[in-house]
């Protein structure tokens, strides 16, 4: 799992797959972290290949703990069969889902 911070972005890219064996991961960068109410968390799945309910679990718990703080989840770059597993759940209409991170960055520089 790789952690960035660019300015007021804190760029969490987990690796590979987030299920029961790596979701653990994914909570605890989420939680260690302090939130301040004017970041925006982004979750970047470009390198996610398989998900399954523990990973959504932990995405769900991450937005949760997020928004309790003030502060503001999205996610980018779903691979296709990430994408269905949002879909199927619906939890497409829970995040804000971004095609890509150039996406996300257009999005946060155009806020006031």
């Amino acid at each position: 799992m790789t952690l960035t911070q660019e300015n007021q972005l804190i760029v969490i890219q987990p690796q590979q797959r987030l299920d029961s064996k790596h979701s653990n991961t994914l909570t605890e960068q989420l939680s260690s972290l302090v939130a301040h109410p004017k970041h925006l968390w982004v979750i970047d799945l470009v390198k996610v290949d398989f998900m399954d309910s523990s990973g959504l679990a932990a995405l769900l718990k991450g937005i949760s703990a997020i928004r309790s703080s003030g502060c503001r989840l999205v996610i980018c770059n779903l691979q296709a069969p990430v994408r269905m597993i949002f879909e199927l759940t619906q939890m497409d209409s829970v995040f804000e889902i971004y095609e890509n991170y150039d996406a996300v960055v257009t999005m946060f520089n155009a806020q006031p």
